[in-house]
Order: C-alpha cells, then structure tokens, then sequence
C-alpha cells in the first residue's frame, strides 16, 4: 500500500521543454543572438549533459549553469558572454510556469488519497516562481528543491533529508514519480524506495538503474498507485 509520493517536477509535471524554449529564445534574442530551431533543440541537449555531470559530481551548480552556454556559444560560433546570457535566462526561465497536459488533474485525484511532496534538482530562483504562478504547491505536503538541501538527487542524502522531515514516513509505503532514469528512478534506487519511470518518449532504460514500473501517460499512474 502506497501512503507517500515524491514527484519529480520538470517533465513529470511541469512543462519545462516549452518554458526552456521560449526562455531561451528571448534571452538569445536579448543578446544579439539568432535562436534559430537548431540551436534551441542543441541546447536541450547541452543542458542535461550538464546536469548529468552535476549528477555525477564532475561540475557544481554554478559551473553548470554557465558552461553549458559556453559549450553552445563553441558550437555555433556565437559570440556572446555567456555569463550574462545565464542571468537573462534565468530570469526568464522563472516566468515560465506550465502545467504538463492532465497533470494538475492528476494532483487534484492524488492528493485526497496520498501523501504528495515534490523532489526537484531545480534551481530555488527559477522554481519559487514557477511554482506560485502554477500554484501546485497547494497539492503537496512539503517541496524539496536540491538547492536548499544542499545535495543534488540521486544523492541518498538528498531523500535521507527529505524522510528526516516526512511525518511517520516508512520507506515501504512511499514511491518516487518522475522522467529522469539518473536522477528520479537511480535516486529511488539509492534511497531504498519503490520506482515508478514516467516515460512518454518510450525511451530506452539504461543498465544499472531499476525501475520498478513505466508508465507514458499520467493518466496511468492513479490505478499503478492503488495496485501497488
């Protein structure tokens, strides 16, 4: 019986690709920049192969945040301050608050059954925002956002710091929710808990990481909660 669930914000929940999309393509406009199709969709790349290094502890947060406009200055031969270009993005990225298709509806019919809290390896600036212009906080019991923890998922220490701060929490009883294999799904794993891999894209899983089930619709997820 399930009684607690992490969610996982960006792509689980929250449409981050069209937030990142149209943040970059008015902070690249900003600095003189074309954001052409190509260079949006690189960008998307470069970005979490940088948060995956993060992951991995190969880079800090702030190294993150500008080298992956560095590495898409390099490749397009772009001439910019890429420093400058994270600020602008940034604060654009946080006016970019929008639910996924189906997924407050999915809150909505959780939460009266559930224990909800979210899990995000977001930045605390960009996420503050976007949470109250979405308002999605109403439906959770507590947001953990990696920044404030001081760890990044899939560290244990992040959701060793989340449980601390879980009334009664049994980690027989609690799932983690969300679309990323190494952060959500290997973070699930490290923590001792129940995972459940949203993955509308069907992509392909990787060795090393267990997932417990799939779904690629939200629509799914409240019948998988009460079987599991």
């Amino acid at each position: 019986m399930i009684r607690t669930i992490l969610f996982d914000l960006d792509d689980t929940l929250l449409d981050f690709q069209r937030a990142e999309a149209e943040a970059l393509a008015k902070a690249l406009k900003m600095m003189g920049l074309e954001p052409t199709d190509e260079v949006i969709a690189r960008y998307s790349v470069i970005n979490q192969l940088m948060w995956q290094k993060l992951e991995n502890k190969e880079l800090t947060r702030p190294q993150v945040l500008v080298r992956r406009f560095e590495k898409l200055f390099e490749e397009f031969h772009m001439t910019a301050d890429a420093e400058k270009t994270q600020h602008l993005y940034h604060s654009l990225l946080a006016e970019g608050g929008y639910y996924l298709p189906g997924a407050e509806e999915l809150l909505k019919t959780l939460c009266a059954k559930y224990d909800l809290y979210a899990v995000s390896n977001g930045t605390a600036a960009v996420q503050d925002p976007r949470i109250a212009k979405t308002g999605i906080d109403r439906y959770f019991k507590g947001i953990f956002i990696s920044e404030r923890v001081g760890v990044d998922k899939p560290d244990v220490r992040f959701f060793d710091h989340c449980f601390a701060r879980i009334a009664h929490f049994d980690k027989a009883t609690a799932v983690i929710i969300g679309d990323s294999l190494t952060s959500d799904i290997r973070g699930g794993n490290n923590a001792g808990i129940r995972t459940v891999w949203f993955n509308p894209h069907h992509a392909a899983r990787k060795p090393g990481i267990q997932v417990d089930y799939e779904v690629d619709a939200l629509e799914s997820i409240p019948a998988l909660m009460a079987e599991m």
